[in-house]
């Protein structure tokens, strides 16, 4: 009798793990532009432009869905850094008509020619800590596999690597980067003329009037290069130098990668807007993230706002 009631319960587990998983009921089911920031400070910028707001909690996060420069949109926080961005993202997939992902954050630049404020809308976006890591012999680095032609060059043990992919339509990849949606990107460099950013930073209340901090230079939207992205907080100028030397980087981040891979396995349409807050390393005392990560997400949230407002639907 105790075997068959232990069959009988194996034979019951299976049937469980073997059901086909049932989808989510979606929370909402208009098509959506999904406007992605990471964190407070981006999200900020742009809640209060939202009309007709509706608030839905999951996982302890707020999505709100509404009006944004009179396209339907989805807001979010996605959360910091590389593996919250992935599961929200696919969360965000799953539970709600997502037509298009629009990125709007701040990053560290990369590229020597940018400057802080600027906002950068790259052609791809690669996880530049997904590598090998290298044994140390006489005679020099030896990776443990085998290095993929056509990789970006290592630093020192730090052997960059492909991601392997799969999606409906391109079956199984191996990737360094991933590509942004070419209209959306064609729309981007339309748009990118027209927009008037901020390049001062308002005189705290403590301050005297006019003690305001300026940049000496108005900000500009620039398109096209690659974005990289790890969990990291990056402000170190030799890795700097080597990621611009290496991958070709202009900006780096903690989520646009992670998003863009999400994005990638569901053929979603996706664009990052990424302004500057600082200079990953090459600032020239101190990070200036703290000083200006609040300009850098009002200047990418007027971008995405034009954006949005150009978009046909």
């Amino acid at each position: 009798m105790r075997a068959m009631t232990v069959l009988a319960g194996a034979l019951a587990l299976s049937a469980t793990l073997s059901a086909p998983a049932r989808a989510a009921e979606k929370l909402d089911t208009v098509p959506r532009t999904l406007v992605m920031t990471a964190y407070e400070p981006e999200w900020n910028a742009l809640v209060h432009a939202v009309q007709q707001p509706t608030a839905y909690q999951l996982n302890g996060m707020t999505y709100m869905t509404g009006v944004l420069e009179g396209k339907p949109v989805l807001l979010m926080q996605s959360g910091v850094s590389m593996v919250n961005a992935a599961m929200n993202t696919q969360l965000v997939i799953d539970r709600f008509a997502v037509k298009r992902i629009v990125f709007s954050g701040i990053a560290g630049g990369v590229d020597p020619g940018l400057s802080i404020g600027d906002v950068i809308v790259a052609e791809n976006w690669g996880q530049y800590l997904e590598v090998s890591f290298a044994r140390q012999t006489d005679g020099g680095w030896l990776p443990p596999e085998k290095v993929t032609t056509g990789a970006p060059g290592n630093w020192e043990f730090m052997y960059p690597r492909p991601v392997r992919v799969s999606n409906a339509a391109q079956g199984t990849q191996h990737m360094f980067t991933f590509a942004m949606d070419p209209q959306l990107l064609d729309l981007a460099r339309k748009v990118a003329p027209t927009v008037k950013m901020e390049r001062c930073v308002a005189a705290a209340a403590t301050q005297r009037a006019g003690s305001e901090l300026c940049l000496p230079h108005d900000p500009k939207v620039v398109v096209g290069g690659t974005g990289v992205s790890a969990g990291v907080f990056a402000d170190n100028a030799k890795f700097r130098e080597y990621l611009h030397a290496a991958w070709k980087a202009r900006v780096l981040d903690m989520e646009s990668a992670a998003v863009a891979q999400v994005a990638y396995a569901n053929q979603v349409p996706t664009i990052v807007f990424r302004s500057l807050s600082d200079l990953a390393g090459g600032d020239r005392e101190k990070n200036m993230e703290d000083t200006f990560e609040h300009l850098a997400s009002v200047n990418s949230a007027h971008v995405v706002r034009a954006f949005l407002t150009a978009l046909p639907d």
